[in-house]
């Protein structure tokens, strides 16, 4: 199977390109917009691809013909998407268009990666079928794109996915682990959210996820996260207890002392019925999460 992957400079296009390289034979085109930055160079074929760009993704789907696109590339940070809005519609919408226009010529089956920020958190966590209902433009964009997906003709399935966290090369943004770690290790005292609930998701599962409804061309919608249902202060907890480190510095916080552009969604997080049952999906426990990290960092 030939597959592209869009934004494999990310944090999941490393993961992805890493587990299909390492544990398949499939053929992979990996794309991202300026340079190669991933620490693997073999194994696959590299492209140059800002898919904001119609004219580039109409030509490099139509040169490599992939019986398989992975969109990973998006803008995630969400209070960025709310004071650059139409940067967020470009990256976010109109590329899932030009991406939608290129599988339907080349009948390419698009898998597109989409978030629990789709939800206003009033009543998770969620099923696939549950109704969405964004608070913030970063939800609306990424709600948007799913729109344009269940209105085209082409194979499609969507992964939705929560608080993606993992290590990657060359990447400037951290996660709530290695931010607990280096703050009490170094004494200082952070303030921990306990108001808000997600599933957070190791990023070598959901790639994991990704490959599987790939390989079985599994279409429709799937919940693609970890299993454990947490607030940020239980993460936190969790990541203190594994590295041994006090938790005197560690203060209990809501999420109203906090100034952020973007409204949250109170509590998220997935049902993963549908995707273990279909799929064999089988998520790490956050602790077990952790550890993966662990042994990376060494």
């Amino acid at each position: 199977m030939k597959i592209l992957i869009t934004g494999s400079n990310g944090l999941l296009g490393q993961k992805l390109v890493k587990l299909i390289t390492e544990e398949t034979d499939h053929d992979l085109i990996a794309t991202a917009r300026g340079k190669n930055r991933l620490p693997i160079k073999t194994g696959y074929n590299f492209e140059s691809l800002d898919i904001t760009n119609k004219q580039e993704v109409m030509g490099v789907v139509g040169k490599h013909k992939p019986d398989v696109i992975i969109n990973t590339a998006a803008m995630t940070n969400v209070d960025q998407c709310e004071t650059e809005q139409s940067n967020c519609w470009e990256l976010n919408v109109k590329a899932v268009e030009y991406l939608i226009e290129a599988s339907e010529k080349h009948n390419a089956f698009l898998l597109q990666l989409s978030t629990d920020f789709i939800f206003d958190g009033e009543d998770g966590p969620y099923d696939e079928e549950a109704e969405a209902k964004p608070v913030s433009y970063y939800g609306e964009s990424k709600l948007a794109a799913e729109k344009l997906i269940f209105e085209s003709k082409i194979d499609w399935a969507i992964a939705r996915t929560v608080l993606v966290y993992g290590i990657a090369h060359d990447m400037s943004r951290s996660n709530i682990i290695l931010w607990v770690k280096k703050s009490l290790e170094e004494g200082k005292e952070i303030q921990v959210v306990d108001d808000q609930w997600r599933t957070p998701t190791l990023a070598e599962d959901l790639a994991k996820g990704c490959l599987l409804i790939t390989e079985k061309k599994a279409k429709g919608i799937y919940n693609i996260s970890g299993d454990d249902l947490l607030t940020p202060y239980e993460m936190a907890v969790k990541t203190a207890e594994f590295f041994n480190l006090p938790q005197s510095t560690m203060v209990k916080s809501d999420s109203t002392k906090f100034k952020q552009t973007a409204k949250r969604p109170p509590k998220t997080g997935f049902i993963l019925d549908k995707a273990k049952r279909d799929l064999g999906y089988k998520p790490h426990s956050f602790k077990e999460g952790i550890e993966v990290l662990a042994k990376q960092i060494k």
